[in-house]
C-alpha cells in the first residue's frame, strides 16, 4: 500500500460505481499526490483546483470528473496526514522505552509541522476542512503517551497532557526574527531543549496551570 492509498479510496468511495477502472485510479492518485504536495507548500486555502491539476499534469476537466469536490479531496488529504500523526503516536505508545517513544512522536509532529503549511493550518484550527475524527483520536493517543511517561517517572508530573500540544506547536520557528535567518535544523535544536525541560531530571516549578 502506498503513501496515498488511503486518500485514494476514500474519493473512489465518491465515485459512481463499485470497480473504477485502472485509469480513474492513477489520475485519483495523482490529484491525491499533487494535493498533498500543494497544502504542504501553499497552504490549504490556497490550493484550487486548478493548482492541483497543474501539480497532477491533468487538465481541470479531469479534476471534476474524477474528484467530487475540492473541499473532499481536501478533506481525504487531511485526514490522511493526521492519520499518519494518529499512526506515529500508537508507533511511540509500543515503543520498548516510554520516553523513546514520547521523544520519536515528538520530532515527527514537529516535523510534518514544519514541512506541510496545510497540516499547521489542520492542527492549529485556522481551516474550515480539517477533519474531527482524526483530530479526536490525535489528541487521545497524545494523552496516552503523556500518561505511559507520567506513569514511567520521566516527564515531570506538573505537565498536563493539554500543555503537549502547545509546546510541540512553538517549537517550529519563524524564518527570521531580530535580524537573524533560522536554518533548516532549527526546529531540532528547539525541540531538543523543550525536551529536556519536559523530562524529570532537574525540573523547576510551573505555574499553576489554568484549563
Amino acid at each position: 500500500m502506498n503513501a496515498h492509498d488511503t486518500a485514494v479510496d476514500l474519493l473512489l468511495a465518491h465515485g459512481p460505481g463499485p470497480q473504477p477502472r485502472a485509469d480513474a485510479r492513477r489520475n485519483v492518485a495523482k490529484l491525491v499526490a499533487a494535493a498533498r504536495e500543494a497544502i504542504a507548500d501553499i497552504g490549504v486555502e490556497a490550493a484550487t483546483a486548478h493548482e492541483i491539476a497543474r501539480r497532477a499534469g491533468v487538465g481541470v476537466g479531469t479534476f471534476y470528473r474524477r474528484i467530487p469536490s475540492r473541499e473532499v479531496l481536501l478533506e481525504a488529504v487531511l485526514t490522511e496526514l493526521l492519520t499518519d500523526l494518529v499512526t506515529l503516536a500508537r508507533t511511540a505508545l509500543a515503543a520498548p522505552d516510554p520516553w523513546t517513544g514520547f521523544r520519536d512522536f515528538a520530532a515527527g509532529y514537529v516535523r510534518l509541522r514544519t514541512r506541510s503549511c496545510g497540516i499547521n493550518e489542520a492542527l492549529g484550527g485556522s481551516c474550515g476542512i480539517a477533519p474531527k475524527a482524526p483530530l479526536a483520536d490525535l489528541r487521545e493517543q497524545i494523552r496516552l503517551l503523556v500518561d505511559r511517561t507520567h506513569a514511567a517517572g520521566v516527564l515531570r508530573p506538573d505537565v498536563t497532557w493539554q500543555d503537549v500540544p502547545f509546546l510541540l506547536a512553538g517549537v517550529a520557528t519563524a524564518a527570521r526574527t531580530i535580524g537573524l535567518t533560522a536554518d533548516d535544523h532549527q526546529w531540532e535544536r528547539n525541540l531538543h531543549i523543550i525536551l529536556d525541560g519536559l523530562s524529570t531530571a532537574r525540573p523547576n516549578p510551573l505555574p499553576p496551570h489554568r484549563p
